[in-house]
């Protein structure tokens, strides 16, 4: 017997959560399927929540930081840990941030690493998203993913310590103790 799943649009999945049969369910919509999410330990929501908190002050007047809010894609709306897109942010009145919005994702892991370095990436890169960070928190280090080319990341560079900066703003200085915060 042979499996087959229904893959669901943008506009469908949009009708489904305008509905409010989804609410208050821990899914997102990752190629065109309805994926369920992993429940946010304390490690996970502190560390996600400081970053931010973090990265708000650092691009305060350059780039806007949404944290846990969807982004829509061609055939996906995930909820990135932290998205850093463009201001102004009103423009998000109208709809979540497309690929051309986005600096760069960033997802904290400590039970999706697999879902982000495996599944997560696929999607990201295939709608061009210029840059993306995967901190894993088990193994206390940062992946850095960039030079995207035929929908891959052609570099992925790994940091323990030190100073990191994004494409889209080399002048500021991210210091990784503030990202690798256990």
């Amino acid at each position: 017997m042979t499996l087959i799943t229904y893959k669901w649009s943008i506009a469908e999945w949009h009708e489904l959560v305008n509905s409010g049969i989804l609410k208050d369910k821990p899914v997102e919509l990752l190629e065109g399927e309805i994926i369920e999410m992993s429940p946010e330990g304390i490690e996970h929501s502190f560390t996600n929540q400081s970053i931010a908190d973090y990265l708000r002050e650092l691009f305060q007047g350059q780039a806007y930081i949404r944290d846990a809010h969807p982004i829509t894609l061609d055939n996906s709306e995930p909820e990135p840990d932290i998205a850093i897109v463009r201001l102004p942010k009103d423009i998000y009145r109208q709809h979540h941030p497309y690929p051309q919005d986005i600096y760069w994702l960033i997802e904290i892991s400590n039970k999706t690493l697999k879902k982000d370095l495996e599944q997560k990436i696929i999607t990201y890169a295939r709608n061009g998203i210029p840059e993306y960070w995967v901190i894993d928190l088990v193994n206390q280090k940062l992946f850095v993913h960039t030079q995207l080319q035929d929908s891959k990341y052609l570099k992925v560079v790994e940091y323990k310590t030190g100073i990191v900066a994004s494409l889209a703003f080399p002048d500021i200085e991210i210091d990784l103790e503030q990202l690798l915060l256990f």
